[in-house]
């Protein structure tokens, strides 16, 4: 197995069972409890373990929400790669969001600066990015800036997305899955995704394997809202089928 597979089958469990222990995976994995601690750690880097004592708690169990920081070191070259591939998805004119968010905001970073489009955004570090890029013309939408996401929220906010329509979104999330569909910690925060979904002609989630049969607190979307999701393959063929079959089309890049 893997370290890969091994991480994900210890989140599976921790998810199934609210708690994984140490010693435990060790035995049953066939591996060193020091491997073990190596992959926890890993977990928690990317933002879905939180380690204790002994094993580990996932972070849905916690309500913990990692910073923006914290969850924009960890799978770096797999962001990378779902905004690549989110570049086909944007028009060579018009006008587009980009939600706050780790892997929406290395789209922003490989932005074309030569196709002429008006971004629309809910996060100052990326009008600040984007600001000085030619021919792209920079909204920021208003509001109550949340320290760990960075993102702004409250009635500024939703009162601008009320009056605008752009060709697409492209959406973070905390955690989707085909029960619950989008979700994330905090209910403002929720409702101006909600409000960003309303707005566009298409919606496309970009999404790391990690978000994936994760539920947080609030909803803001179902599946079946989403046109297109592009997450990178650590995602299994079966579960992006699940998904697909929900109603988006379903990239693994």
């Amino acid at each position: 197995m893997y370290a890969e597979e091994r991480q994900q089958e210890i989140l599976r469990r921790a998810r199934a069972q609210g708690r994984v222990d140490v010693m435990v995976l060790a035995e049953e994995l066939a591996v060193t409890s020091e491997t073990i601690r190596r992959d926890l750690t890993a977990l928690e880097r990317a933002g879905v373990l939180r380690r204790v004592h002994g094993g580990a708690i996932p972070v849905e169990r916690l309500g913990f929400e990692p910073a923006l920081a914290a969850r924009d070191a960890v799978l770096t070259a797999e962001k990378e790669r779902i905004a690549k591939a989110a570049l086909a998805e944007v028009p060579e004119e018009g006008a587009i969001i980009i939600d706050a968010g780790s892997t929406t905001g290395r789209l922003a970073q490989v932005l074309n600066t030569e196709r002429e489009l008006t971004v629309i955004v809910n996060a100052p570090p990326l009008a600040t990015l984007l600001a000085a890029r030619p021919n792209l013309n920079v909204i920021m939408l208003g509001g109550r800036v949340r320290s760990r996401t960075m993102a702004t929220v409250d009635d500024w906010a939703m009162q601008a997305l009320s009056q605008i329509y752009v060709d697409v979104a492209f959406m973070a999330t905390n955690g989707c899955s085909v029960e619950r569909g989008l979700t994330t910690p905090d209910p403002a925060e929720a409702a101006v995704k909600r409000a960003m979904i309303a707005s566009a002609r298409r919606t496309v989630l970009l999404a790391d394997h990690t978000k994936f049969g994760d539920d947080y607190l609030a909803r803001f979307g179902r599946l079946a809202d989403v046109d297109l999701i592009i997450t990178d393959t650590g995602l299994s063929a079966a579960a992006a089928g699940g998904l697909q079959h929900a109603g988006p089309e379903v990239i693994r890049a």
